[in-house]
């Protein structure tokens, strides 16, 4: 009798896992069909009318599963805001996720249209096209869609929504009042974020965050972020000739801007990579505990640099996860004259370099930009924020042109808070493996904005896959990504706090 019940526990099990894999295909299949439909409306962040075409779509989705809509208004392009009827009992969360793309470059594109999502599966190293009427039969977790923002950051959304309808056809009761805020200007620096969660701050309060942007780890494995580096930037022009000259005529005598910026660089950084501008890495210091945590996220410093096909790596950081705790400096663009087929025999007017610096949090952004600026200055280069006048130009013999980008701060959550520990134990248990846990990734999500006014502790939670293409020609999410999406919310979302 004994052996009968074991057996019967054991079929009822299977079954219900049966049950369970049935209902998640039934649901992932609902998500291909729903994000194709998103992917058709364009989401370039620097055109208006995408963004509006997107919101509406969203506020019918959204209001569809039961939540209340509004359209943030901001000094530029709006928000989007959701909510299920609030609970005063219950504790609250916030998701972050972001509805706009990036701009798109049709003609880098393997497919005719990067908005018209395309099905494809893996020959070897070749991607062929399947007929979506292929998944009704059976859903291959292998076959990816690829389309603008299939990945960053529309999968996720509807990964989201679909889990909201497994939830409310399982007949399970939330144990959280759940808010969703909608960036449309993530891929373009959020500006209007800061002043926007002072104005709503209400609205937005909540106990935490969880933004569902970017990939998992490379591992594959379940993932949770304490952190991400901030940004800003500078453009550094340097000047030669008022026109480009002709080399043969000018050269050895006209003062040739390229050499001048690359000299400039150069000596901005030593030969292993680390930043030579004094003050530059202040204020870091890495104990013993947290190194062991970051040996713990299962890389390979070797297929890193196999992957992308380079020797040595930087020194900066004795590993990979060691060079993400300090602020970067990074030539992030490079031009003067022409190159390639176009390229002519002159001495160059202007030369310049796009940099791009992340930050982390104990680095400020306006004082390493202030940091560089003043190692320009002691080079002998006259600065100036405006292209040099003829007298500029005659009273200094090096001059450069700075142009300063905005500052998203970075942001780090304790890697000891309770919330974080609430989401690394719902993932173990829903996929019964260790969860990589990064104290801070290299990219950034302007998520600094909601931590510094509404006090609030934020985790990262990402959903696709690591080698989606995201922001680049060929983006893709692989369709068992949409399954882990979608139980990972439901999983989160049915788990009362401990």
């Amino acid at each position: 009798m004994k052996h009968f019940i074991i057996l019967l526990n054991i079929l009822f099990v299977n079954i219900s896992i049966a049950q369970d894999s049935t209902a998640i295909k039934s649901q992932v299949k609902h998500s291909i069909d729903e994000l194709v439909d998103f992917v058709k409306i364009p989401n370039d962040a620097l055109n208006a009318d995408d963004i509006d075409s997107n919101l509406i779509w969203l506020r019918n989705k959204f209001n569809n599963r039961g939540f209340n809509t509004s359209i943030l208004e901001t000094e530029n392009l709006p928000l989007f805001f959701a909510a299920l009827p609030m609970d005063d009992s219950k504790p609250t969360i916030l998701f972050y996720m972001h509805l706009d793309g990036q701009s798109v470059d049709a003609a880098k594109w393997d497919q005719p249209n990067p908005y018209e999502t395309v099905l494809k599966s893996k020959d070897g190293d070749v991607w062929r096209t399947e007929a979506f009427e292929d998944l009704n039969d059976d859903i291959n977790y292998d076959w990816r869609l690829f389309g603008r923002s299939t990945s960053d950051d529309k999968g996720p959304i509807v990964m989201f929504l679909n889990a909201i309808d497994l939830l409310k056809k399982n007949n399970v009761a939330i144990p959280f009042n759940v808010k969703v805020i909608l960036d449309s200007e993530e891929e373009k620096s959020s500006k209007p974020l800061p002043e926007a969660v002072k104005q709503y701050r209400e609205l937005l309060k909540a106990d935490f965050l969880v933004i569902n942007d970017g990939p998992v780890h490379a591992s594959g494995k379940p993932t949770v972020i304490y952190g991400c580096r901030g940004i800003t930037t500078l453009s550094l022009t340097t000047f030669g000739p008022i026109q480009p000259q002709h080399s043969g005529h000018y050269g050895n005598y006209a003062p040739n801007p390229g050499f001048q910026l690359t000299q400039l660089l150069a000596n901005m950084k030593d030969k292993e990579g680390r930043v030579l501008i004094p003050g530059y890495y202040e204020g870091i210091t890495l104990d013993d505990a947290t190194k062991t945590v970051l040996k713990s996220v299962p890389d390979s410093d070797d297929l890193i640099s196999e992957k992308l096909q380079f020797k040595t790596a930087e020194k900066v950081g004795a590993f990979y996860q060691e060079a993400l705790q300090y602020p970067s400096l990074n030539i992030r663009g490079l031009g003067s004259g022409w190159i390639g087929e176009r390229a002519r025999t002159i001495v160059p007017a202007t030369a310049t370099a796009e940099l791009d610096l992340r930050l982390v949090p104990e680095s400020d952004g306006t004082r390493l930009k202030n940091l560089v600026k003043k190692y320009i200055a002691n080079e002998g280069f006259y600065i100036t924020d405006t292209m040099p006048t003829e007298q500029e130009r005659m009273n200094h013999d090096k001059i450069a042109m700075i142009k300063e980008g905005s500052v998203t701060d970075a942001f780090r959550t304790d890697l000891n808070h309770s919330n974080g520990d609430f989401i690394v134990k719902v993932l173990q248990d829903k996929f019964q493996e260790d969860v990589v846990q990064i104290r801070i990734m290299g990219g950034t999500v302007p998520i600094s904005p909601f931590i510094n006014e509404l006090k609030i502790p934020a985790f990262i939670v990402p959903m696709v896959n690591p080698d989606n293409n995201q922001h680049s020609p060929n983006e893709n999410l692989k369709i068992g990504q949409i399954a882990y999406g979608i139980q990972t919310f439901y999983a989160i979302l049915s788990t009362p706090l401990p």
